[in-house]
């Protein structure tokens, strides 16, 4: 416990003892506790625990699932509190922690767990509960008995989440109402559902077919946790996927490190606003920060290159889409993301790359992208010029909207940013080592003009791949959007 700080320490002490106290009562004499049903559970519960120890690491197992917390509320019916306390305490000190601390995270956990349960237990006895389970010859009493049930839930839930809070405050010096305010309501519901198991397992413990028959709610109870640990698993495989795709971005252009993960985060915004479901949204931050994988696809001396590039090599920097594309063809869970690659710099009015797609042809993911893009493009201080405040990237974003971006996105991140806004940190420094400007076009005024032409045609915010150097002339008009279109590494 030596890294662990002052403030938690003392945390942790005070659980540990108000954990003792709570468990002293069970050893007084005249104290009635069923201890065989108390070893038997304590025996269920560290099966649990050492079965979800040895479940793969990279991802929750079925006890991190919750399995082991139908036994503790079994344990809250069955027992008086100060017997639950103790049921806890075996499983917990037993159970695999993933990150250090190591010891101080179990004897937190264990002292946590216990005084959890003993509240849950205490709740339930005070509504009558152990009434209401049957045994002895008496039918159990339903629906009666879902409100003491329930009553334990919320206790188990208010319990932890405050003790959560109170160590995060130590710990990392969070707000305990923040900490309750973002643990509590996540885990009503699933603790809520625990109750139940647990009190069928009671129920069932209770009844002539005794203990054994308790397995009955459990297995499939464990069965399901252990299903829903795989889906976790698999959700970590696929971050683990994004973030090595990233991280070889990163490698080659280290130029514009951090972007990408800002273009998700802006994406995510956006799709929020919209009113999209879970699924999407999780799909638009994939979709925003993969949307410059087709670089790999690029040479490095193109995307390394100091000064101007040539038409040639701007033509290979335009197919960094179709490069990111085919990169992420195979990738399944990507699913609308792949469009979002491909996409993410065609233009409203049919001008952009590299199908030349006009109005909602675009498909929405990369319309989304393509305003996220642009955003930190313009926000995100270069070696060679300073970030543009945010209101003057969104300003530019609303003169574009119509013609280069769709309206309705740029009207989507306005009201997200001014409701979240977009923190410091969003707008660090990407490149790696800042230099001092060069040249005829170093100052800020100079990467900020009020038009800018690609060597196809006017490209605007969309041409966010090509370099900072002076464009190809073209004959033909200028485009709306400046900033980002001088920018060498969006």
């Amino acid at each position: 416990m030596s890294g662990t700080p002052a403030a938690a320490r003392a945390c942790i002490l005070a659980a540990v003892l108000c954990a003792i106290w709570c468990t002293l009562p069970a050893f007084a004499p005249d104290t009635p506790v069923p201890w065989g049903t108390a070893v038997l559970l304590a025996a269920l519960g560290l099966g649990c625990e050492a079965a979800g120890r040895r479940s793969p690491s990279g991802g929750p197992g079925p006890v991190a699932a919750g399995a082991f917390l139908p036994v503790l509320l079994a344990a809250s019916f069955l027992l008086p509190p100060a017997a639950a306390a103790l049921v806890a305490v075996g499983g917990s000190l037993a159970g695999r922690v993933e990150q250090p601390p190591y010891a101080a995270r179990r004897i937190w956990r264990a002292a946590q767990l216990a005084l959890t349960c003993a509240a849950a237990s205490w709740a339930y006895a005070a509504l009558g509960g152990p009434a209401t389970l049957g045994g002895g010859g008496a039918a159990p009493d339903f629906p009666r008995a879902l409100l003491p049930a329930c009553a334990a839930a919320l206790a188990f839930s208010l319990v932890l989440t405050a003790l959560d809070a109170v160590v995060l405050a130590a710990a990392e010096r969070r707000p305990v109402l923040r900490s309750v305010y973002e643990l509590l309501p996540p885990a009503l519901g699933p603790h809520l559902v625990h109750a139940l198991a647990g009190l069928m397992t009671a129920v069932l413990w209770r009844s002539p077919y005794g203990p054994l028959s308790a397995l009955l709610v459990l297995l499939p109870m464990y069965l399901s946790c252990w299903v829903f640990a795989q889906y976790h698993r698999e959700q970590a495989a696929h971050r683990a996927t994004i973030r090595a795709l990233v991280h070889a971005v990163d490698i080659k252009d280290t130029y514009t490190r951090g972007h990408s993960e800002r273009v998700g985060r802006a994406s995510v915004l956006i799709a929020r606003e919209l009113g999209m479901d879970d699924r999407r949204v999780e799909g638009l931050r994939f979709a925003g920060i993969l949307h410059d994988i087709g670089k790999l696809g690029v040479p490095t001396r193109v995307l390394r290159k100091d000064g101007p590039l040539t038409p040639e090599e701007r033509r290979i920097m335009e197919l960094h889409p179709e490069y990111g594309h085919e990169i992420v063809r195979g990738i399944g869970f990507l699913d609308e993301a792949r469009d979002a690659i491909l996409h993410h710099h065609e233009r409203l009015d049919g001008s952009g790359y590299p199908y030349g797609l006009s109005g909602s042809r675009i498909p929405e993911f990369a319309r989304v992208v393509a305003v996220a893009d642009a955003f930190d493009a313009m926000t995100s201080t270069r070696s060679y010029r300073r970030a543009r405040p945010v209101p003057a990237a969104l300003a530019e974003l609303k003169r574009c909207a119509g013609s280069q971006f769709d309206p309705r996105m740029v009207g989507a991140l306005d009201r997200a940013l001014r409701r979240h806004g977009w923190s410091e940190a969003d707008t660090a420094v990407t490149a790696d080592e800042p230099r001092e400007p060069q040249g005829p076009h170093a100052p800020l005024e100079s990467h900020t003009p009020l038009e800018s032409h690609g060597p196809r045609g006017p490209r605007g915010a969309a041409a966010g791949a090509r370099r900072d150097a002076p464009p190809v002339p073209r004959a033909r008009s200028a485009a709306p959007l400046s900033g980002p279109s001088r920018d060498r590494r969006r």
